[in-house]
């Protein structure tokens, strides 16, 4: 069942959390993970939350915001995270988070979602390829 993230979640969302940076080999911190956890219940704050449940237990998360694109002159979707424990892959709950994310997306008036992932991450890279279109845009950081 895909819900809202609630306050009730805060123990199985940091587990999932933490399991989402070790996969990207990003240090994680009770800093990082109290300030991400309070961002997800501030009614004012962009980023919002899913969760994916089985049984009582979230095994799957979702980390998703609105994003300016001057471009089109109108707001877009930004997933920023997207998580399945690991136990509970091939179940097709990755997609089904994407498809709910979709219509939240379509509520807000957003004509599309945008994400990044790294090129070496093979099997999320298989999910994505089949349920939406690859840019030709490259991704730089400036430190």
């Amino acid at each position: 069942m895909i819900r809202e993230i609630q306050l009730k979640d805060k123990l199985q969302w940091k587990k999932l959390y933490k399991g989402y940076a070790d996969f990207y080999k990003v240090e994680m911190n009770n800093k990082i993970l109290q300030t991400v956890w309070n961002w997800l219940h501030d009614k004012n704050h962009e980023v919002e939350g899913l969760v994916y449940e089985v049984d009582g237990n979230i095994v799957g998360l979702a980390h998703y915001r609105r994003m300016p694109s001057p471009l089109r002159g109108q707001d877009i979707g930004f997933l920023d995270d997207l998580f399945v424990d690991p136990k509970h892959r091939g179940q097709k709950i990755g997609e089904k988070l994407i498809n709910k994310i979709k219509e939240i997306s379509k509520s807000k008036g957003w004509n599309l979602v945008r994400w990044i992932t790294r090129d070496d991450n093979v099997r999320a890279k298989s999910l994505y390829d089949r349920v939406s279109e690859k840019t030709n845009w490259d991704v730089y950081e400036l430190k």
